[in-house]
């Protein structure tokens, strides 16, 4: 049977984060996020990949050795098991999706 969920209903602030397994079977969990100037979280790993969709505005991205400078429009693809992290970098909120290939999240913080 299919299901609606309000953006808005899910946990979360800056950050609203649907986990998949919490509506049954479903394979798939992601932030839809508002990130500040100035703001990220700090460096980490899954045992999955993880993809971002940025729909406003500018990220700087540290994904293994790389610098990614990302804006608008661009879709973002982090192997699993490589660290990353990423930063608004712009001067106003960026807008993305952060996609995480599973169900249910799991995050290896490498820094705090």
């Amino acid at each position: 049977m299919s299901r609606i969920v309000n953006t808005a209903d899910l946990p979360g602030t800056t950050s609203h984060q649907f986990k998949g397994y919490h509506y049954g079977d479903v394979p798939v969990s992601f932030f839809v996020s508002s990130t500040p100037p100035g703001r990220g979280p700090s460096l980490h790993t899954h045992p999955y990949a993880e993809v971002f969709v940025v729909q406003d505005g500018s990220l700087t991205f540290v994904v293994g050795n790389q610098t990614i400078e990302a804006a608008a429009g661009q879709i973002i693809i982090v192997p699993a098991g490589v660290p990353h992290k990423f930063t608004n970098t712009g001067s106003a909120v960026a807008h993305h999706i952060d996609i995480h290939t599973s169900g249910q999240m799991q995050t290896n913080w490498l820094e705090s």
